[in-house]
This record gives C-alpha cells, sequence and structure tokens, in this order.
C-alpha cells in the first residue's frame, strides 16, 4: 500500500513540476513563483 501511495505521490509531483515548468516567467510571477521555486511548490501539493 505503501508503494502504491508513494508512487500516486510521486506523479503528482511530478505533473504539477512539468505543468508549472510549461508556464511563462510572468505567469509564474502573476501566481507569486519564480521559475527556481517550482520543485518545492510542487512537494507541497503532494
Amino acid at each position: 500500500m505503501n508503494l502504491i501511495r508513494n508512487y500516486r505521490n510521486w506523479r503528482r509531483y511530478r505533473e504539477t513540476v512539468n505543468e508549472l515548468s510549461r508556464l511563462s516567467n510572468r505567469e509564474l510571477n502573476d501566481l507569486g513563483i519564480s521559475r527556481g521555486e517550482i520543485p518545492f511548490v510542487a512537494r507541497r501539493s503532494v
């Protein structure tokens, strides 16, 4: 059960990173996120 949960969390993290990475710097700025913060924001989404 732990393995499945970890895999789902990892997928959610990767999807969030990929989605945020596709945004322009201006769009990220509108959200209050800098490009360097993407991994941290994605980690909080898990």
